[in-house]
């Protein structure tokens, strides 16, 4: 493609994401570039590159576009990141914006204006809301302050940069450095993940599920943070695990692969399909201790094995506040209504997953959310409610678990985040249900 080609595509992007906003952007953008498969791997990264980073930038292009008085399309947006982000000059822009095949409308009176004004501007404006400067949505904006105070600006630029490609060694199938020279030896170059004794980051965005390594099961793709949930679940040999918010079951294999394969993990979710894409990750990954239960309403399982599981992992649905580097179109598609509505049901998750803990046994309680009323707030509201339960503070099990590493934070509970740690946005809280 063009580099002309190249935005007129990323423009179109744009306006599929926009009109299924409340979609997430990574699902369309794979039903835009199957539907057009003509599009080269090289030409999708460019593509994509464009149009996530008109996405990331969002809130505040949007807010240029206002206070010029012009309403917001694909178009605009893309033409505004151009000029803003991209630093663009006028002249570069209407090389580009042809009319010439497969590249964009030549720009009109009204639009040559708006260039010139956007060039005289900067992306970031005094005049600016404090959220809009911060790149944050209203409402996530009390939260943020609470978990972050003084350190605020400084978190949510981390949250603005792209994220690293985590990986983890599965260790029923190879140890973290054979899985490093098998990547090494498909010219993917890893380096071990500071925290988790799992993992392995690597720098530069590589097709890494073509690999031999990838199909063969000896790693799997996993943020460093979520490997130090598994880690932190303790689970061991002979345990009964239960994964209650299973998805496609990226901590039951850690949870799988710590046990050795030695004792039984339920993997729970309310999806079919997701389950089913859990046991094909499962099978190729070598786990047989794991078996799948589609949580359904009035289903009698949870009553049946209640008080039996040593270990039960409630990776709870969340705003997913943690991954908007990852995931930027999540700001503008999550809103106040549903932080409450999240928070509801993630009270009622944490309710059900309960009973199934044994006397003596642990409730492992997550999100991929840096909202404390998701997280801490939730926890403290749960143990109001059972007595019975204690937390476990999080820097003795680690001590436990990786003495010859200093614990990612001093507090009961662990809130990771990309500043600090370098992970996505993690929170977890241990609690062990009273003998």
């Amino acid at each position: 493609m063009t580099p002309s080609g190249r935005i007129q595509a990323a423009a179109d992007l744009l306006a599929a994401v926009a009109e299924e906003a409340r979609r997430p952007a990574d699902a369309i953008a794979n039903d835009f570039f199957r539907a057009r498969r003509y599009i080269g791997g090289g030409d999708r990264r460019a593509v994509s590159e464009l149009a996530w980073g008109a996405i990331r930038q969002k809130l505040r292009l949007d807010w240029h576009l206002a206070r010029l008085g012009v309403q917001p399309s694909a178009r605009l947006l893309l033409i505004a990141h151009l000029v803003l982000v991209e630093r663009w000059t006028p002249q570069k822009l209407a090389g580009h914006y042809t009319g010439d095949r497969f590249a964009p409308a030549a720009l009109d009176r009204a639009e040559i204006e708006l260039v010139r004004r956007l060039a005289a501007a900067r992306l970031l404006d005094e005049a600016m809301p404090e959220g809009i400067r911060l790149n944050l949505p209203d409402w996530a904006l009390p939260g943020l302050k609470e978990r972050f105070g003084d350190r605020l600006a400084e978190e949510t630029a981390a949250m603005e940069g792209a994220a690293p490609l985590d990986l983890r060694a599965n260790l029923l199938r190879t140890s973290r450095d054979e899985a490093r020279q098998a990547l090494a030896a498909e010219g993917i170059a890893a380096q071990p993940t500071p925290l988790s004794p799992w993992g392995l980051r690597v720098e530069d965005r590589k097709p890494v599920s073509a690999t031999d390594a990838f199909r063969g099961g000896l790693v799997e793709v996993q943020d460093e943070g979520s490997q130090l949930i598994a880690l932190l679940a303790d689970a061991r040999p002979g345990m009964r695990v239960a994964d209650y918010c299973a998805g496609a079951a990226g901590k039951t294999l850690a949870m799988a692969a710590a046990m050795g394969n030695r004792g039984h993990i339920v993997a729970c979710d309310v999806s079919a399909p997701r389950l089913e894409g859990a046991g094909k990750r499962l099978r190729r990954a070598g786990v047989d201790n794991a078996e799948r239960h589609l949580l359904q309403p009035g289903d009698k399982w949870r009553k049946r094995r209640g008080r039996s599981f040593d270990r039960v992992l409630v990776d709870a649905p969340c705003t997913g506040s943690g991954t908007w580097r990852r995931n930027p179109d999540a700001r503008m598609r999550t809103g106040a209504q549903d932080l409450a509505e999240l928070s509801a049901k993630q009270a009622e998750i944490l309710e059900d997953a309960s009973e199934l803990v044994r006397p003596g046994g642990r409730l492992v309680y997550a999100t991929c959310s840096l909202l404390p009323e998701e997280d801490e707030m939730q926890v403290a509201r749960f143990l109001e409610r059972h007595a019975d339960f204690v937390v476990c503070p999080v820097p003795g099990l680690w001590a436990g678990l990786r003495p010859e590493v200093d614990a990612p934070d001093p507090a009961p509970m662990l809130a990771l985040s990309p500043a600090r740690h370098g992970t996505d946005g993690f929170f977890v809280a241990v609690m062990e249900r009273r003998p």
